[in-house]
This record gives C-alpha cells, sequence and structure tokens, in this order.
C-alpha cells in the first residue's frame, strides 16, 4: 500500500502463488482513517472488498473483472493514478537483493525491503 505520492505505508509478504485478493485483510485494516479512495487492479475485485470500503464510505476505484458478471463502475481517470505503486514497486526492485531475492526466509527478505524503502522514500530525499 502506498500514499498519494507513491511512498510505501504498508508492506505484507505473501506466498507467490497467493492471489492478491487473500493478502487484502491485512492492508486493509491498517487504513489511515482520512482515506477517502482506494485504488487496485482487478485482483482486488470481490463483493467482499468493495462491501468493506462500502461500510467504511471509501470510494473502490477498482476495475471488474473480465469474468464479472454484474460490473460495478470506476472512475478510469483515477485509476490513471495506479502508476504511483507500480513505480514504488519498480525502485525497490532497483535493489538487487529485493528484485532477486537473496533471503531465504520471510522475515528476512523483509527486513531487506524495509531498509530499501526506509532509504529510497524517506532518507534519500
Amino acid at each position: 500500500m502506498c500514499d498519494d505520492q507513491g511512498r510505501p505505508v504498508r508492506l505484507h509478504l505473501t506466498a507467490g502463488q497467493v492471489s492478491d485478493f487473500k493478502g487484502a485483510d491485512v492492508l486493509l485494516a491498517d487504513l489511515p482513517d482520512k482515506t477517502e479512495e482506494i485504488i487496485g487492479d482487478r485482483g482486488y475485485d470481490s463483493n467482499r472488498i468493495r462491501l468493506w470500503l462500502a461500510e467504511r464510505t471509501i470510494t473502490a476505484c477498482i476495475p471488474p473483472k473480465k469474468n464479472r458478471k454484474s460490473k460495478p463502475p470506476y472512475d478510469w481517470h483515477l485509476y490513471k493514478k495506479r502508476h504511483l505503486i507500480e513505480n514504488m514497486f519498480a525502485k525497490l526492485k532497483d535493489w538487487r537483493r529485493v528484485a532477486t531475492r537473496y533471503d531465504r526466509c520471510a522475515h528476512t527478505f523483509m527486513s531487506a525491503i524495509h531498509i530499501a524503502a526506509s532509504f529510497i522514500f524517506y532518507l534519500k530525499e
């Protein structure tokens, strides 16, 4: 999860074969109170996530999956801002240790990601 300037706010590591939908609960539980809108890709398109956001009056800008029968609308122009999270991942992958995942243990790998994110987005500026 990143803020409106593309800086990481919350990072959560899951197994490689796990769907984005499964890790969404952890990320959404820590949303700041002032959150007005969420931009996500098709991996986050589920009725449960949309309902959870609607209960908290948060606008969901998530394009519907291709196989969805009832396709909820989304703001295509707002969705263009999704490049911020993609750029965040690209900057993290500039660090070779993160891009190639040298570490076998998840906690060691997550520590490397936190160090890289701290340096790139908060110390370097």
